[in-house]
């Protein structure tokens, strides 16, 4: 837990309900499971890990229990709290939690500091905007070449705010080993390629590959 919150925080802060009226759903990207909480002067944003895709239609948020380290939150507040020590632009962790389900399952849930005024990077789709996409690219190699991977690197985890670039979003997030090659990484761009031409579909072709060929001068391909 970040120790600005160590004396007031409350393990209701991981239940919506609790903020009643204060707490503002993510419209975009959020999967309906994330919000905007106010806690005094404090922006926040919590999460609750979900199920993507067909597994996600069945099983929302319940993941199977193996230990307390190996718990989702716990391993994405580790990595955030890593990074942001060393001063890559990732939210700042505030507190990480779990529930059990039974004795096999248990639901994990996350809070971060909001980044004031962030927008996702879709919502700069114009040429003129094509320095930001730039600066992406460059944000991108710089976790790269830390060795940083990011398991769902996408239009809506890539986040813009007075002109720095943000990656949000971390689960399953982890440090590669140095003597792994460099696939993951051309992985990792290509699953944002394959997310810009879905996410910005139907935007002009020729602007979308002059905004993707900036991305990579940005990435240093």
């Amino acid at each position: 837990m970040a120790r600005s919150f160590q004396n007031r925080f409350r393990e209701e802060w991981f239940d919506p309900r609790f903020w009643g009226d204060n707490a503002v759903p993510v419209t975009q990207g959020g999967r309906g499971s994330a919000w905007f909480v106010h806690v005094g002067p404090e922006d926040l944003v919590l999460r609750h890990f979900c199920r993507g895709g067909i597994p996600g239609r069945f099983v929302h948020r319940d993941y199977i229990f193996a230990t307390e380290d190996a718990v989702r939150s716990f391993a994405e507040f580790r990595l955030l709290h890593s990074l942001f020590r060393k001063g890559f632009p990732v939210p700042e962790p505030v507190a990480a939690g779990y529930a059990r389900r039974g004795l096999v399952f248990y639901q994990a849930s996350l809070i971060v500091r909001r980044i004031s005024g962030a927008r996702p990077i879709l919502e700069f789709a114009s040429a003129e905007q094509a320095p930001v996409w730039h600066a992406a690219g460059s944000c991108v190699r710089r976790f790269h070449d830390a060795g940083v991977f990011h398991a769902d690197l996408n239009c809506m985890n890539i986040l813009v705010a007075d002109g720095t670039v943000y990656l949000i979003d971390f689960d399953r997030g982890r440090m590669m080993p140095g003597e792994v090659d460099d696939r993951w990484k051309a992985a990792n761009v290509s699953r944002l390629a394959r997310s810009i031409r879905k996410c910005l579909g139907n935007l002009d072709v020729t602007l979308r590959a002059q905004l993707w060929q900036s991305f990579l001068a940005g990435y240093g391909r």
